[in-house]
C-alpha cells in the first residue's frame, strides 16, 4: 500500500522526517512529493529541495522522492494512490489541513488524508523556522537531518 506525503520541504527537516518514518510503519511506499509551489516563492529551488529530500531520506527504504506541479489530486491520479499524509504539530496546523482535506476530497471522492504527529521534540520544528535561523546565521544542526547539514549551507 502506497502513500503520498505532499509539501514544499523547503527544507526538509526532521520533522518530516518523524511523519516519514511514521507513514513507514503503516505503508509500504511513501511517495514525497515536493510542490514547485511559486505561490509561496520557496528559498530552494525545486531541484534543491528534491537533492536535500533525496539525501535525507536515503538510508530509509521505501521513500520515493518526486517534485510535481499540478493539483495534488492529480498527481495522487497519476501515481494511483488515494492516500495523503500530512502532519500535525499544533492545534493551528489542524484548522488548515481540514480544510485541505476537504478541498482535495471534494475534487476525488476516494482520495483518504491521515494526519501523523511526530514526536514531541519535533513538534515544533517548521521549515519556516529553519529558513529563518538560517537567514540569521544560527545553527540549525538540531532540526535537519546531518546528511544535508553542509548542502543546506552552501
Amino acid at each position: 500500500m502506497k502513500c503520498i506525503y505532499p509539501g514544499t520541504f523547503d527544507p526538509i527537516t526532521n520533522g518530516h522526517v518523524d511523519v516519514i518514518e511514521r507513514a513507514l510503519k503503516v505503508f509500504d511506499e511513501v511517495i514525497v512529493a515536493i510542490a514547485l509551489n511559486e505561490s509561496k516563492t520557496p528559498y530552494f529551488s525545486l531541484e534543491k529541495r528534491i537533492n536535500l529530500a533525496q539525501n535525507a531520506l536515503s538510508n530509509l527504504k521505501g521513500v520515493r522522492v518526486v517534485g510535481f506541479d499540478n493539483l495534488l489530486v492529480d498527481f495522487a491520479k497519476e501515481q494511483g494512490v488515494n492516500t495523503i499524509v500530512r502532519g500535525l504539530r499544533a492545534v493551528s496546523d489542524f484548522e488548515y489541513e481540514l480544510q485541505m482535506g476537504y478541498a482535495n476530497a471534494s475534487q476525488w471522492n476516494d482520495l483518504e488524508t491521515i494526519y501523523f504527529m511526530p514526536s514531541l521534540k519535533n513538534a515544533f520544528i517548521s521549515s519556516s523556522i529553519v529558513r529563518s535561523i538560517l537567514k540569521h546565521g544560527g545553527d540549525i544542526s538540531k532540526l535537519v537531518p546531518s546528511s544535508i547539514l553542509r548542502s543546506i549551507k552552501e
